[in-house]
């Protein structure tokens, strides 16, 4: 079968390239490890609820439906699976399961001997992961499982007329919550109906977040009371465009958290600023005070830091697509990023909502922000829009655990 013989290729593809490079070694690393994991931290006798998550975004997708289940149903354990190593690495040591581990390769031995072991009492599947020999499996043991926060358009390979074993693969999801009506309509016309628009959990991940804020207080005595721009994960691209803007507006403080941070990236970000700044690893009460704008060196802190800016650039829209945008938006403030967001259901949704602006070049970025410095109107409403998009799209956590079997 194709399928299982792609899946085979793939592992071997690693298995050449875990010598020269470091993403694949960890994963081959971790692969090595798993079923030890599994034997001696699953507990005899427990019920565990398996979640499974490709990367770090889909991981923060299941995060509220896996701590909600903890919350109120500590009978049962939580298994959590990674693909990728930057997912796996990040949240190896994450306190909301029980177990955390890589997930073998979607081969049927591989599959039988993980399913023996674990035996979960139901599973879910996050956003696009659709492993067939898995899913197949689990349909096999009658154990249920569920797609969440899955998104379908009529470019995938479900819709093509080739693309048989594919839709076969979805008939064995007991239920598929899904983002939207269109994807639920797309479903329909291969047959598949058990289906429920429950929205993104991302929003309530957002929430959450807020909830969960660090205070800052250097940032906050970075600030004071200047007009602050919040450049969340940025690229080059998007620094030419933001920090030429910042070098000729004094009135403004700009934060910059950049997606890499490494040090020939941050000497550039440096070497294009005309106006004093400080490394946020560096600062202390007395210099970041003197400083116009901040430079996040360091993992962990953007989330939190969004609640002191009041207009927020997400980067990556120059390049293959836009970060994290709820991220920004949840604090009520209005949100800027580059033209490659179409793929993005809530860039699209934040923008016809009034609360985000996508830019083409520095000219559009430039128009804006004397929009939102010089009119606060302006920037107090397409903010409070921003905000309530979020808080509209809330309550997918809830949707899902209201058809979930206990």
């Amino acid at each position: 079968m194709f399928y299982d013989l792609a899946i085979t290729l793939y592992d071997l593809a690693v298995h050449i390239a875990a010598p020269f490079s470091r993403k694949p070694r960890k994963m081959m690393k971790g692969h090595w490890v798993v079923y030890d994991i599994l034997r001696q931290q699953l507990e005899e006798g427990k019920s565990y609820v398996w979640f499974h998550a490709a990367s770090l975004g889909e991981f923060e997708q299941g995060r509220p439906l896996m701590e909600r289940i903890r919350a109120e149903h500590p009978e049962y354990g939580i298994l959590l699976t990674f693909f990728s190593p930057s997912g796996y690495e990040v949240r190896k040591n994450y306190r909301g399961a029980d177990v955390v581990c890589y997930l073998p390769f979607d081969k049927p031995r591989n599959v039988k001997k993980f399913l023996d072991i674990v035996n979960p009492c139901m599973a879910f599947f996050i956003k696009y992961e659709f492993w067939k020999n898995y899913l197949d499996e689990l349909h096999k043991r009658r154990i249920p499982v569920y797609s969440v926060s899955s998104i379908f358009r009529r470019g995938q390979i479900f819709f093509k007329w080739y693309g048989g074993t594919y839709r076969n693969v979805l008939k064995d999801f007991d239920y598929l919550f899904v983002q939207n009506e269109v994807s639920k309509r797309y479903l329909a016309k291969i047959g598949i109906n058990k289906v429920m628009v429950v929205g993104d959990t991302r929003f309530d991940r957002v929430l959450q977040i807020r909830e969960e804020a660090k205070e800052l207080p250097l940032v906050e005595a970075f600030k004071g009371k200047s007009l602050t721009l919040v450049a969340g994960s940025s690229w080059q691209p998007d620094e030419d465009l933001f920090i030429d803007y910042f070098n000729r507006h004094p009135e403004m403080k700009l934060i910059i958290a950049p997606h890499v941070i490494d040090e020939n990236h941050l000497v550039e970000i440096i070497h294009k600023l005309k106006r004093p700044y400080v490394r946020y690893t560096r600062a202390d009460e007395k210099n970041v005070r003197k400083a116009d704008c901040l430079i996040v060196d360091c993992f962990g802190l953007l989330s939190s830091i969004y609640r002191y800016g009041e207009m927020a650039y997400i980067g990556g829209g120059f390049g293959v697509g836009i970060h994290n945008t709820l991220e920004a938006a949840v604090y009520g403030i209005p949100v800027m990023f580059g033209p490659n967001h179409q793929r993005f259901q809530e860039a699209v949704q934040l923008i016809e909502a009034g609360g985000a602006y996508a830019i083409k070049n520095g000219n559009d970025l430039s128009a804006l922000l004397d929009h939102f410095t010089t009119d606060a109107s302006f920037l107090q409403e397409t903010g409070e829009k921003a905000g309530r998009y979020v808080t509209d799209n809330a309550g997918a956590t809830d949707k899902v655990l209201s058809v979930i079997n206990f």
